[in-house]
């Protein structure tokens, strides 16, 4: 048995402070980042006796499921359709979510683009926004009508005060975009807590408006409350709610807040949830910072952070027909492949046929700018194939 030391650190990026690592290839807590007032504020101590950690990994017992390895190639081509940050933002348009929420959004295509091909809504993960996607857009625009959107609290969309932040609300918010600005049956491609509100709304609407799901490390909830089948989570909640309550401190949650968006500091937890650094560039420092420094989103943070988890996956997961492709980065170590989601995710093509899981080795938890190439190489052919266009 080994016993981890666990010290209060800066809050992680994507699933945001008090981030619970499960997962180091074998579903372990790898480790706890918790808030840290200042350099010489307090710090505690918490010692969690784990289980050894296997020195082989599992064999994968399901044979629908298909690995890749980065270092195979890819399009080698799609690095040169990265868009430029400026571009993409002076290409944005505004829309009115229940006549009082701005709510951006980007919508590209070229002349090129099939007719007949289902329109792709590209959701962000947490902390992200529109130009999260610079990597992916110039390639699916090819042959797709991409949109592009940023969620209420994210970005440059609005960021009210006082608003109660929950995945429902999210879901609800990409259904009425679907229905009021696209207008099209849809395949959403969403990242982490992104791709659960596009699970979300898809269980709650019909093939008129949600034709396809590409899943890209979901999340099991809006943050780390969530309910799943770990006892490490159901050991630390305690200390989970002490953290809410600590964030519900205004000047707390500012002091945290302040250190979080600090270039340096989004820099070292970009680089921890990459598994290919040079993906991590001034650029994308620059993507998670900006908007952080909006009027709103400190009161953000602190809702989604301290907020209902929301839905599970799990429960939500087996009353979805329609075609899903499930994309997981196998180094992501805020959801990785051997813990609960990771798991639950690994067995559903085993259960649902219209379900298809690919293992991307060598990738971490936002696959798509991590490796674009490699997710590029997977998407297209299977959308290609299931819409028989």
């Amino acid at each position: 048995m080994s016993v981890w030391m666990v010290r209060a650190r800066a809050p992680s990026f994507i699933i945001p402070i008090t981030t619970l690592r499960i997962g180091n290839g074998n579903g372990d807590v790898k480790g706890l980042r918790l808030p840290l007032l200042s350099n010489k504020s307090w710090q505690f101590q918490l010692q969690l006796e784990l289980q050894q950690r296997n020195k082989e990994k599992k064999k994968r017992q399901n044979v629908t499921i298909s690995y890749t390895n980065s270092s195979s190639g890819g399009d080698s081509a799609s690095a040169a359709l990265e868009l430029e940050v400026n571009e993409i933002r002076e290409s944005c348009k505004m829309w009115k979510w229940k006549g009082q929420y701005s709510i951006n959004y980007l919508v590209s295509s070229t002349p090129n683009s099939h007719p007949n091909s289902p329109p792709l809504l590209l959701v962000h993960g947490f902390g992200a926004s529109i130009p999260h996607w610079r990597r992916n857009i110039g390639t699916l625009e090819k042959s797709y009508t991409v949109y592009a959107i940023d969620l209420l609290g994210f970005g440059a969309s609005d960021k009210p005060a006082g608003y109660s932040y929950t995945m429902e609300a999210w879901a609800q918010l990409i259904l009425d975009f679907l229905d009021e600005i696209v207008q099209k049956p849809t395949v959403l491609i969403g990242n982490s807590v992104g791709s659960l509100a596009c699970v979300i709304a898809a269980s709650e609407s019909s093939q008129t408006l949600v034709r396809g799901l590409v899943l890209l490390n979901c999340a099991g909830g809006m943050n780390n409350k969530a309910i799943v089948d770990d006892w490490r989570i159901k050991l630390l909640l305690p200390l989970l709610w002490f953290i809410d309550f600590l964030l519900k401190q205004r000047p707390i949650a500012s002091a945290i807040f302040e250190r979080v968006k600090q270039r340096e500091t989004l820099r070292n937890i970009l680089l921890s949830i990459y598994a290919n650094k040079e993906s991590v560039d001034e650029t994308l420092v620059e993507i998670i910072r900006e908007p952080a420094n909006e009027e709103g989103a400190l009161d953000a943070f602190v809702s989604i952070v301290t907020g209902p988890p929301g839905p599970n996956p799990v429960q939500l997961m087996p009353s979805i027909s329609i075609p899903v492709l499930v994309l997981w980065g196998d180094e992501d170590p805020f959801t990785p492949l051997d813990g609960p989601v990771g798991k639950y995710f690994s067995s559903l093509p085993s259960k649902l046929s219209n379900v298809k899981l690919i293992v991307l080795e060598g990738v971490g938890h936002c696959p798509h700018d991590d490796r674009p190439e490699l997710v590029h190489e997977k998407l297209l052919p299977w959308l290609a194939e299931t819409f028989n266009f």
